[in-house]
C-alpha cells in the first residue's frame, strides 16, 4: 500500500483513522477533532490523504483510489476493524468505507459529511444565515471570503479566527493533484447512490446554516444507519467543529461510549 503520512501514537486503545476535509491536512484534522477526543481513550490516527499534507499525489486522482489507498493502510497497520471518524469529504470517504468494506469499520463519526459531491445535486438551506457584524469576514484572505461566508453558521471574528488558523495548519499539499480530483467525473465514488445498511454505532452531525453540503441529505442517508443519531447544530455550518466545539465534544463521547459497549 502506498506510503501515507500520518500521526500515529501508537498504544493500546481502540483505534479511530480521523480522515479530512477536502484540500486540508492531518494538521488540520488534529485541530478539529483532538479536543472533542480528549479523555476518551482512543488511539487517534490522523491521516494525509493522497495528494493532500505530506502524502505524494500518486496514482488516479478519484475518489475510489483514495478510498482504496486508505483500506489498504488500514488492512496493513490493524488486525480488526477501527473507528472511523471525518469531516466533510473525509466523512463522505468514511462512509464509503463502511458501504464498501464494512468489516473494516467498527463505528463511524461523520461531521458535516459530503453525501452527493456534486454541488449542483447538493440540497442545501435556503434561508439566510444569523446576522453578524458587518466586517466579521474581514480577517479572511480575499479568495477564501465567498466560500467562508457559505460555509459558518457561528459568524463571529474569533470562529474566524479558528477557522483561518486550522485550515493554514500543515503543507500545502499538490495543488495539481487536488484539481484534477475535483474536477474530474472521479470525485463521486461509483457506488455513491447504493443502498447499504451498515451495522456499527454512527453519529451524524451538521450544520444548520452549512451551504456547503446542507443537513437535509445527510438526515436522508440515516436509513444506511439503524444505530444511528443525528443531529443539526443551530448557530453552525460547514466549519462546526470551529463553530460549535462543546457541542462536538459532548456528541463525540456519546460515540465512542456506544462504541465501546
Amino acid at each position: 500500500s502506498m506510503d501515507l503520512a500520518v500521526d500515529d501514537p501508537g498504544g493500546p486503545g481502540l483505534p479511530v483513522v480521523c480522515l479530512p476535509m477536502f484540500s486540508t491536512t492531518r494538521a488540520t484534522t488534529a485541530a478539529a477533532f483532538s479536543s472533542a477526543f480528549a479523555g476518551a481513550g482512543l488511539r487517534e490516527i490522523y491521516l494525509d490523504l493522497p495528494g493532500h499534507g505530506d502524502s505524494p499525489g500518486a496514482g488516479h486522482a478519484d475518489s475510489q483510489t483514495i478510498l482504496g489507498t486508505v483500506c489498504s493502510w488500514m488492512e496493513s497497520h490493524f488486525d480488526g476493524p477501527a473507528l472511523l471518524a471525518g469531516a466533510s469529504y473525509g466523512a463522505y470517504l468514511a462512509a464509503g468505507i463502511a458501504r464498501q468494506r464494512p468489516m473494516l469499520a467498527r463505528g463511524l463519526l461523520l461531521v458535516c459529511p459530503g453525501v452527493r459531491v456534486r454541488p449542483a445535486e447538493r440540497d442545501l438551506p435556503e434561508d439566510e444565515p444569523p446576522a453578524a457584524a458587518a466586517d466579521w469576514l474581514a480577517a479572511a484572505p480575499a479568495e477564501l471570503r465567498a466560500h467562508l461566508d457559505l460555509a459558518l453558521g457561528h459568524r463571529s471574528a474569533a470562529v474566524l479566527a479558528t477557522v483561518l488558523e486550522a485550515l493554514d495548519a500543515g503543507g500545502p499539499g499538490d495543488e495539481h493533484y487536488q484539481d484534477r480530483l475535483s474536477a474530474g467525473p472521479g470525485y463521486a465514488l461509483p457506488d455513491e447512490d447504493t443502498d447499504f445498511s451498515f451495522g456499527g454505532p454512527v453519529t451524524v452531525i451538521t450544520g444548520r446554516h452549512d451551504r456547503v453540503v446542507g443537513y437535509a441529505d445527510q438526515f436522508r442517508s440515516m436509513g444506511a444507519y439503524p444505530r444511528g443519531t443525528y443531529t443539526v447544530v443551530d448557530a453552525a455550518g460547514h466549519y462546526l467543529p470551529f463553530e460549535q466545539p462543546d457541542l462536538l465534544r459532548a456528541l463525540t463521547q456519546d460515540w465512542v461510549h456506544r462504541c465501546y459497549t
